[in-house]
């Protein structure tokens, strides 16, 4: 009899200890999960990030040769007339139109980011379902 309480005895061990070892598998494949998720969202970021930059830098320069030309007509237009009025209304036009944008950027920059939002969201999802009812 004492043979068989030993051997129930080390069945217990080695059942507890091998609930105890999968149990940190799957946490550990948890986690190796959201870590993956977080990845793809920083590569997506990256990308989305890159493509953006590319076409505003474009779209910057674009624009910025369009008002370039577009002051430069009406500045030769005005040049006999009234050239010292044409130059400063043009920069008086683009130092209200800076001051717009620089505050349009202070406003943006405050507000939230949406990085890691999904993997936030799956976190705690897995908080709530490990957490005790």
């Amino acid at each position: 009899m004492a043979g068989e309480d030993s051997a129930a005895g080390a069945k217990r061990a080695s059942g507890l200890l091998g609930s105890i070892r999968n149990l940190a598998a799957t946490l550990a494949a948890i986690a190796r999960t959201r870590l993956e998720l977080l990845a793809n969202e920083l590569r997506e970021e990256g990308l989305r990030l890159a493509r953006l930059g590319l076409f505003a830098a474009a779209a910057v320069f674009f624009f910025a040769l369009g008002i370039v030309m577009l002051t430069l007509l009406v500045i030769v237009l005005f040049w006999d007339s009234n050239r010292l009025l044409a130059i400063g209304g043009f920069a008086m036009l683009y130092l209200v139109i800076g001051v717009a944008f620089a505050v349009v950027v202070r406003n943006r920059a405050a507000g939230r980011s949406r990085l890691f939002e999904a993997s936030l969201g799956e976190l705690e999802k897995d908080r709530e379902r490990l957490s005790p009812p």
